[in-house]
């Protein structure tokens, strides 16, 4: 059996396994298993776990559990309510203001935790509530914090950017630092949109209220004394020192990357502990059942994932996929689309561990044969595979926005991030046309 069938084999065994409903670190880990035996020398199964082990021995992987256990203590404190309310004091001026502010908190509740549901969960809980209490629409309440979570993905420390660096072999650091400015672009365009929905739902329920109709409450507008919005530092502060602390140990030199998310993770739990007073075992406890549980699955997917690339490797899956893909010729932005538009589909059923970590190897290749720069191109990906967890059929970030507001119906929830999609689609094009708003301040700072 040539090399073309039995990639094609592969590829059909993943699909009937995905879609019978089995673990996806099952799924991939049962096929590549079944290939070693049917395809490669009888000692290759006795050296699964040696070949797991060496893929997944990278003290990068390191930081993983250290930042989910970072993310685990923010999370299960009031850090997301504070954060969303200090911040609602502050915007209170401007004009939708309250949509503002959720954007503003999921993006910096998602900088520290680093999780995207996660961060929906926690800004989300407060967020709602008060949006449509002030008269919002449900959907345009569910699709700020929905989208606001995928902020997460761009912003250091993600988690999807250390396993696209242990993948294609490139700098942490530079990753973190390109995922900077498009992070910021997309918390602006997000941010704008807020407001012009804001005036469009204002302006049609003041058109209501003029011909006879009931007031509703966007009609009201909120004041904040100065005293007020002094008072709410104290509640941004501790966030503010907690980024600025991380990325300065990482950027200054003073720490790996490692050992930064070690620091992160300690200087989480000082903070809830001192700020929150979760100290107590029966408090700490869940905090680290949760880190051990979110760890383990996560680490099983990406071993089994590396497993199942290995096996594409030996067997020249990836290799003759790549070669293909190289002699068709294509100029380098159909390459770049047609290969942003096999994540999109990948995105309906898999998670970005998965997706980076079986994908690697077949497209970083020929992209780099076209002359694409991989730490933009990671950028690019991040975008397009964080779109996933907002886009049905899946849709992660969607059916954590239901669990929070089970009275929102779904058709709701899925017409309020359809606009958020189409400005990540805008800033994916921006990144094209100025590869810079990504590769400017890696330069910059590594040139240093």
């Amino acid at each position: 059996m040539g090399t073309v069938e039995i990639g094609l084999l592969y590829g059909g065994a993943t699909l009937v396994a995905l879609f019978a409903g089995l673990p996806i670190a099952f799924a991939l880990g049962a096929v590549a298993v079944v290939f070693m035996y049917f395809f490669m020398p009888a000692a290759s199964l006795d050296t699964v776990t040696q070949n797991v082990y060496e893929e997944m021995a990278s003290i990068t992987m390191l930081t993983i559990p250290l930042f989910i256990l970072k993310g685990a203590a923010i999370g299960r404190s009031r850090a997301g309510s504070d954060l969303y309310s200090a911040l609602h004091v502050w915007m209170g001026r401007v004009p939708g203001g309250l949509g503002v502010a959720n954007v503003f908190a999921c993006a910096l509740f998602a900088a520290m935790a680093g999780s995207s549901p996660a961060t929906c969960s926690a800004i989300g809980s407060a967020g709602i509530p008060e949006m449509r209490r002030r008269g919002y629409s449900p959907g345009f309440a569910a699709g700020i914090i929905a989208a606001g979570g995928t902020l997460g993905i761009l912003l250091p420390p993600s988690i999807t950017l250390i396993l696209y660096a242990v993948a294609a072999e490139q700098s942490l650091g530079r990753l973190f630092l390109a995922g900077i400015g498009p992070g910021v672009l997309m918390v602006v365009l997000f941010a704008i949109y807020a407001v012009a929905r804001y005036r469009q739902e204002k302006a049609a329920a003041t058109a209501a209220y003029a011909q006879g109709g009931t007031w509703s409450e966007l009609l009201r507008t909120d004041t904040f004394t100065a005293r007020e919005r002094f008072a709410a530092i104290p509640r941004v502060l501790p966030f503010v020192i907690l980024l600025i602390g991380v990325m300065f140990a990482l950027y200054g030199g003073i720490a790996t990357p490692s050992e930064t998310a070690g620091l992160g993770a300690v200087l989480a739990l000082v903070m809830v502990a001192g700020i929150y007073r979760i100290w107590r075992p029966a408090q700490v406890g869940p905090i680290l059942m949760s880190t051990l549980r979110e760890s383990t699955m996560l680490m099983m997917i990406i071993g089994m994932s590396l497993l199942y690339s290995y096996v594409m490797s030996y067997l020249h899956i990836s290799q003759g996929a790549a070669e293909w893909i190289v002699g068709m010729q294509l100029s380098k932005w159909v390459l770049l689309a047609a290969i942003l538009a096999l994540v999109v589909v990948l995105g309906f059923f898999l998670p970005p561990v998965s997706i980076i970590l079986m994908t690697a190897p077949v497209i970083l290749p020929p992209l780099k044969a076209a002359g694409f720069d991989l730490i933009w191109f990671g950028i690019i990906m991040s975008i397009v595979m964080e779109m996933g967890l907002i886009h049905p059929p899946v849709g992660l970030n969607i059916f954590v926005i239901k669990n929070i507001a089970p009275d929102i119906p779904l058709r709701d929830v899925v017409m309020g991030v359809l606009p958020f999609v189409g400005l990540m689609l805008v800033s994916i094009l921006a990144l094209c046309l100025v590869p810079g708003l990504a590769t400017w301040l890696p330069t910059a700072v590594y040139a240093g």
